[in-house]
């Protein structure tokens, strides 16, 4: 399935409670030390208490133990998909976030996961602009987008979103969501990454 894939991530992204927190805390994150919520506030321009509200709606959010945001679709938290930017090692909640953050950040960015599959190990070498490297240069990239308010996104949808180290590796994905996504990587970062431009969030 492809049909709307932009159209409706993009109205995915706008039902994430605490959405206009993402770009922001994104950025933050990406120094790879967890966010007071002051640095957050200011960096948003809203009330200290309202970011904190922001958070308490958006139950996938994590915080270390001084109550500092360590999480929010970047995290500092080890997952499957690991980020490298600047040097620096940080984890993806999903697949897709992995494409997005190199647009959203305006730096280059490494990717690997693995293959949920067959275990085989997945690189992909970023731009801003594009994809410069990918093994196995079959892999592909899988999601789900719902509809809805979305209060805990990443059990909703993050937890879907995977990298195969090919399509016919993803075929029992593809029968147990039929209405989900499988694109090829370069595709599906150039979707992607016209979800960041659209909604504004690309780096400046």
């Amino acid at each position: 399935m492809t049909t709307g894939y932009v159209e409706r991530t993009i109205t995915l992204m706008r039902g994430i409670d605490a959405q206009e927190l993402l770009p922001h805390a994104i950025r933050l994150l990406s120094d790879g030390e967890p966010v007071a919520l002051d640095r957050l506030a200011a960096a948003i321009g809203w009330a200290g208490e309202d970011v904190e509200a922001a958070l308490e709606q958006q139950t996938s959010a994590e915080r270390d133990r001084q109550g500092r945001l360590v999480g929010l679709t970047l995290t500092l938290r080890p997952t499957p998909h690991r980020v490298t930017i600047d040097g620096r090692t940080l984890y993806a909640w999903c697949a897709s976030d992995t494409l997005m953050f190199t647009v959203m950040l305006g730096r280059p960015t490494l990717v690997e996961s693995t293959c949920p599959q067959t275990g085989q190990p997945i690189r992909i070498e970023l731009t801003p602009a594009a994809v410069l490297g990918l093994d196995p240069p079959a892999a592909v990239m899988t999601a789900v987008r719902p509809t809805g308010r979305l209060a805990d996104v990443r059990a909703t949808t993050c937890s879907h979103g995977h990298f195969f180290s090919s399509a016919a590796a993803a075929t029992d994905w593809t029968r147990e969501h039929p209405d989900g996504y499988v694109h090829p990587v370069a595709e599906a970062f150039r979707l992607d990454r016209q979800v960041i431009e659209r909604l504004g969030w690309e780096a400046r």
